[in-house]
Parts: C-alpha cells; structure tokens; sequence
C-alpha cells in the first residue's frame, strides 16, 4: 500500500495531493517545511509569522507562536550566541571569573 501511495504523489506537489484528496474526502494534511509554513498567507493574516533581529545573520523570518492569547502575549526573540550566557551561567555554579583569560586562551569559553 506504502508503494502505490509513495508512486501515485510523486507525479504531484504535496497541495496538489491535499486538494485531489480533499476533493474525495480523504482526510490528509500536508507536511509543511519552515519555507512553506513562512510563505503561508493565513498564517501570515493571523501574524504568526514573526521577524526577528540577529545580530550575525540580520533580520530573519521564523513562525512565532501558535497560540495567540489576549493576556499573555508572547515575545519571539532570536536565539542567544554561541557562548553569549557562559559568563551569568558560570558565576550561579560559583564560579569567580579569575581564570577567564586563560580559559578564554585554551578555547574553553
């Protein structure tokens, strides 16, 4: 069965296969990629789709949060840097910082 279906929608995109299906009532959905999911246009009505500053790679789209609820907004924000919280991490477990520099130096940090 796995083979008829995996022959039958390769001659198709996956919204072509969604609207044969659709039209015959087979339920089915569509497996979006994070291009699909940004390019979407009632995701963007319903501004899911959120840019977002970086400091390297510039302003990016990305999908935000799926649920959208009147007392608790939510605030997307980029991921932090490679290392940028070590420092605030290291000083809850105890750490003192006095050996930053030679940490810093053999790559550790």
């Amino acid at each position: 069965m796995f083979g008829a279906v995996e022959a039958w929608t390769q001659g198709f995109t996956k919204f072509e296969v969604l609207d044969k299906l659709n039209a015959i009532d087979v339920p089915c959905g569509p497996i979006m990629s994070t291009k699909d999911l940004i390019e979407d246009e009632s995701l963007r009505a319903r501004n899911m789709i959120a840019e977002v500053q970086h400091p390297q790679r510039g302003t990016f789209k990305t999908v935000g949060c799926p649920l959208v609820l009147s007392d608790t907004p939510v605030e997307i924000t980029t991921s932090p840097l490679l290392g940028e919280h070590n420092a605030e991490i290291l000083k809850e477990i105890g750490w003192d910082g006095a050996d930053a520099h030679a940490l810093h130096a053999a790559g550790v940090l």
